[in-house]
């Protein structure tokens, strides 16, 4: 069922679809890296560079996703732990 929704999507001459449809799924694909630049610029080209192979796999995925995010929340428990010391 889901197969021949995917195949009539493909056959058709809907190019414009298809483009939005590609450029959706990069998107997505390199979400960790775009949010990288916001929240962990530091590791910024390691984490755009983890994003090709972790696109395959939705665990690897969600693991650069949580690197990315979680950047400048570790520098700011790590500041705040050096302090207390």
């Amino acid at each position: 069922m889901e197969m021949e929704f995917i195949d009539k999507i493909l056959a058709s001459d809907n190019y414009a679809f298809m483009a939005m449809l590609a450029v959706a799924v990069v998107v997505i694909w390199f979400l960790p890296a775009m949010l990288a630049l916001v929240f962990n610029r530091k590791h910024f080209k390691l984490i755009f560079l983890a994003c090709i192979p972790a696109g395959f796999s939705l665990i690897a995925w969600g693991g650069v996703m949580v690197w990315a995010i979680t950047g400048k929340a570790v520098n700011k428990y790590a500041s705040r732990a050096n302090a207390q010391s």
